[in-house]
């Protein structure tokens, strides 16, 4: 178990918390440990590469630690009406259907190993920096209607590339598996 796994767990750790505070409306506490999540997510990704400490572990511990943070914390804004709902189906319907998809390569043994594209990358930072948004707006009351109204536009845009790409890559993938046999 390498630092940068630990630091990765310690951020799994983290989302019940997260989600306690959200519930609890302490939504100061939830947005320093969101922030605290994410400066850990920047830490381990860092002494991993930088370090030669990368691992087979962390490669499937990180992004489970992103999607558990971020699909836990909308859900929980959601549910307390803090960001409409047709957004938080949105972007944890996309992380069900990318898995579904693996799921579903491996079941008809054409396995499938995702890579992070592009617009995943800029989609987790918008959605990120949104969850972000609104909880310190929440947190340390104050008012940015008009900048949650944008981001929450990038996020939806975004999503749905994410999952267009995402569909278009496992098409592709399908069918040249399809086609070499």
């Amino acid at each position: 178990m390498s630092i940068p796994n630990l630091i990765t767990l310690g951020r799994i750790l983290l989302v019940p918390v997260v989600v306690w505070a959200i519930a609890s409306n302490a939504m100061w506490i939830a947005f320093m440990l969101f922030l605290v999540a994410g400066v850990s997510d920047a830490v381990d990704g860092f002494i991993a590469k930088r370090f030669n400490m990368t691992t087979e572990l962390g490669a499937y511990l990180d992004p489970l630690a992103d999607k558990a943070l971020i699909v836990s914390i909308y859900l929980s804004l959601g549910i307390n009406g803090e960001i409409p709902r047709w957004l938080v189906i949105l972007v944890v319907s996309r992380d069900i259907l990318i898995v579904g998809g693996i799921m579903l390569s491996w079941l008809m043994d054409k396995p499938l190993k995702i890579r992070p594209l592009l617009v995943s990358k800029l989609n987790t930072v918008v959605q990120i920096v949104f969850a972000c948004v609104v909880l310190g707006s929440l947190g340390f009351h104050y008012e940015v209607s008009m900048l949650k109204l944008v981001m929450m536009g990038l996020v939806a845009i975004l999503t749905l590339l994410s999952i267009a790409a995402y569909l278009a890559e496992w098409v592709r993938h399908m069918n040249s598996e399809a086609d070499g046999q």
